[in-house]
């Protein structure tokens, strides 16, 4: 399968007609709300392997922003230990029941595809879909990753955008900023925990991730162009308050719409307001 034909969502009957290849590695992210580690082993996609998307660290907190691209050495060993080599097709797994747990698939997708891996694929409708067919298999017991060697990570620049790359989009207007988060925190009457100041980054259009899904799973392509034509063609930088819902936004616009020169802030909001020099826009958008 090529790596144009392996991106962005994988539909479960396509899915079951894989189980088994040598290259295919199944990635079950269930978090803590959905049971993580004891749902997985009570029933999984036979050969996934779990990963906790918290305690394996696919996110680190560098100063008081929780929610940061790890060092690239921990996330080669990361890939490595859980079976990810260069040319295997990887397809990840949440839960299928709320936008945020797609958004952590979202973001071990960006992640994975950060890091140099180009053929990976989103499970559409996450394990809930898989058991809506009774005949499709499912396994117990516990994760059994077949381990590989450090993943040799090639870093794709142009998909992270950093503070300061960030705040010469929005000073020049050369990229559109899109804000994933509600309009509570867009407005300033509400903020992160480790945000030190409450507001939106200047220019930046509010697209509230969870208007993407319908219970756990994306709307159709045609409902999110309408959702998202408010967003400029051209480049677009997404954040939200850590990189967790700006993720979503991320995978509808680059790899479900096809845009290009989409990039993922993944320090958002609780990275920028560390600098008080950073302009932070209160209100509601222009």
């Amino acid at each position: 399968m090529s790596r144009a034909e392996f991106a962005g969502l994988i539909t479960p009957d396509a899915l079951a007609a894989r189980l088994g290849d040598e290259n295919l590695v199944i990635i079950d992210i269930r978090t803590a709300a959905d049971g993580a580690k004891a749902a997985f082993e009570t029933g999984h996609i036979p050969g996934a392997v779990h990963s906790d998307y918290a305690a394996d660290g696919w996110r680190a907190k560098i100063g008081n922003a929780p929610g940061m691209l790890p060092p690239l050495d921990h996330l080669a060993a990361l890939a490595g230990r859980l079976g990810i080599k260069p040319h295997d097709d990887v397809v990840i797994v949440p839960a299928g029941t709320a936008a945020t747990d797609f958004a952590a698939a979202a973001r071990v997708y960006w992640t994975l595809k950060f890091i140099g891996h180009g053929q990976q694929a989103i499970l559409d409708g996450g394990f809930n879909a898989w058991t809506t067919d009774p005949k499709r298999p499912v396994a117990t017991g516990a994760s059994a990753p077949k381990s590989a060697a450090p993943y040799p990570v090639v870093a794709q620049q142009a998909l992270r955008s950093t503070a300061d790359s960030t705040l010469v989009a929005s000073r020049s207007k050369q990229a559109s900023l899109v804000d994933a988060r509600g309009p509570s925190y867009f407005e300033g009457r509400e903020k992160s925990a480790e945000a030190a100041r409450a507001g939106h980054i200047p220019g930046a259009i509010q697209r509230d991730y969870a208007g993407a899904f319908e219970g756990g799973k994306l709307k159709a392509p045609g409902e999110l162009e309408k959702l998202f034509a408010v967003v400029p063609q051209g480049p677009v930088v997404s954040y939200c308050n850590t990189g967790h819902s700006a993720a979503a936004n991320w995978f509808v616009l680059s790899e479900v719409l096809g845009r290009d020169e989409v990039a993922l802030y993944d320090g958002s909001m609780t990275d920028w307001t560390q600098d008080p020099d950073r302009p932070v826009a209160t209100g509601k958008a222009a």
